[in-house]
């Protein structure tokens, strides 16, 4: 019976042990989880310190969104590109190379005096996090065979990944209050370094069954693919934020229509494609990043929603609604954990059905929030929990979903695609909410009534029906998924 190990992966003198870890997996899942954490971290750490940047240089309550969407859009636009251009120029150089430049655009933004410097940072940061992530991941998904190894090693990367998400949340808060929010930026100037100088010496990577051109790379597809993306995520966070009075707003969601037409077009003709238009018939492909854009959207925007109600409706202070998440941060790290086991279990599509099954029932029992704290709170940090170990399972599910079963030249491709359906769910999960339940709040007559904490908690009520309805549509769409047998029985092809 051939091994789980493939010999290429393992040192000298480490031989092949069935489904254990050897030495040198052990080395190369520290650094790319280690990178994968500060990357997490980089999504929330600067929410709460937002209105502080804003005062500190001179942004207007309008303008202090684009500090969160100029990374964002960087982040998500270019993300499938850097996935494709790992397959030809390598995937460790670009990773080193993503690695190096979060860390000086991390110190630029922690020395930048005007508006114009910083958000030139956060633009940086955001092209970093674009070659490090789907190159992180790939890395990862070619250095550990299918089967046991691989979900242990995706289990491990999905809970580091929440555990840096809440990390940053309750981080921000210590580091602004010993601090200063300049903090936020230079804290991953260290991990940077480290990671950057380590990664040459730890990771192999897996030798290419074929070698792509660079001449060949898909130019004409990945501009417009970026582009696409671009005009989309700007088209939904403009209108979330400020609905139909947002500037070029309905424009930039038919632009993106019209350039993703243009992908197509371009990418059937292509002779070497962007994205091969082949590997998105392929179901597991398809219905994994599915899963994925509704488990990202759901969980990220309920953070969102339950942070308005904690502290618009309860009155709870930053420090204690950063508390209460890290409740829901530990759930997800212990979904993480588990989730090997389960896919060992019941397979991929069992992870992903429990995973939203369990989300779904969770986040359900938040209809029941009301104005009185001493009910509510025990509903929330007990809903939130197990609604994180549902979530990252299915986080987890669609992870493994979407890489198996494809050649090594392909893996920068399939983890670009899990990455971008990553970074997409995130961004247009909050504006999508808030568009939600402000409406339903603007229905009730707005905020300025006798009773506003009333009419908010309605909105966000309303909202969570909502965002139960997207989970159940992510059960329904894992179902077609087909069924495989457990990975405990699965060996490398």
């Amino acid at each position: 019976m051939p091994s789980d190990i493939n010999p290429e992966f393992v040192a000298p003198g480490d031989p092949p042990r069935g489904d254990k870890m050897t030495f040198t997996l052990w080395r190369t899942l520290v650094i790319l989880l280690l990178a994968q954490f500060v990357m997490a971290v980089d999504f929330s750490i600067l929410n709460v310190a937002l209105p502080e940047i804003g005062t500190a240089l001179g942004f207007s309550l309008s303008g202090i969104q684009w500090i969160v969407t100029s990374f964002a859009l960087a982040a998500a636009g270019f993300t499938l590109f850097f996935g494709r251009l790992g397959d030809y120029v390598g995937r460790l150089r670009l990773f080193v190379t993503g690695m190096i430049a979060l860390g000086v655009a991390s110190l630029v933004g922690g020395l930048a005096e005007s508006q114009s410097v910083l958000l030139a940072a956060r633009v940086a940061q955001g092209l970093a996090t674009a070659m490090v992530t789907p190159t992180a991941l790939s890395l990862l998904t070619t250095s550990f065979p299918e089967g046991s190894l691989r979900d242990r090693a995706l289990g491990m990367n999905g809970a580091i990944m929440s555990a840096g998400f809440t990390t940053g949340a309750i981080m921000s808060g210590v580091l602004l209050d010993m601090l200063s929010w300049r903090w936020l930026f230079f804290i991953n100037v260290p991990i940077a370094i480290i990671v950057a100088i380590m990664a040459p010496m730890v990771i192999r990577e897996p030798k290419r069954e074929t070698r792509l051109g660079r001449a060949n790379l898909d130019m004409p597809g990945a501009v417009l693919v970026t582009a696409t993306v671009l005009a989309l995520i700007y088209g939904i966070t403009s209108l979330g934020d400020h609905g139909a009075e947002a500037v070029f707003g309905v424009e930039a969601l038919i632009l993106s229509a019209v350039l993703f037409m243009a992908f197509l077009f371009v990418e059937s003709r292509a002779a070497e494609p962007l994205v091969p238009l082949a590997i998105l018939k392929r179901r597991s492909v398809l219905v994994g990043n599915f899963s994925g854009l509704l488990a990202f959207a759901t969980e990220t925007s309920l953070v969102f929603l339950m942070t308005l109600y904690m502290q618009k409706v309860l009155g709870q202070s930053g420090t204690i609604t950063g508390a209460a998440f890290a409740v829901l941060g530990f759930g997800t790290v212990m979904g993480g954990v588990f989730a090997p086991r389960v896919m060992s279990a019941i397979g991929t599509k069992g992870a992903l059905l429990s995973g939203f099954a369990l989300q779904g029932v969770a986040t359900s029992a938040l209809i029941l929030l009301s104005l009185d704290a001493s009910a509510s709170m025990p509903i929330l940090l007990v809903a939130t929990f197990l609604g994180g170990i549902g979530n990252m399972l299915a986080i987890v599910g669609f992870m493994t979903a979407a890489t198996s079963g494809l050649p090594n030249e392909q893996q920068g491709l399939a983890t670009g695609l899990a990455i971008l359906t990553q970074q997409f769910g995130i961004t247009i999960g909050i504006p999508i909410m808030s568009a939600i339940a402000t409406a339903r709040m603007t229905s009730l007559g707005g905020t300025a009534g006798s009773e506003p904490e009333l009419t908010i908690l309605d909105g966000v009520v309303f909202a969570v029906m909502v965002n139960v309805a997207l989970v159940a549509l992510g059960f329904l769409g894992a179902m077609v998924l087909k069924s495989e047998e457990p990975s405990r029985g699965r060996q490398q092809p």
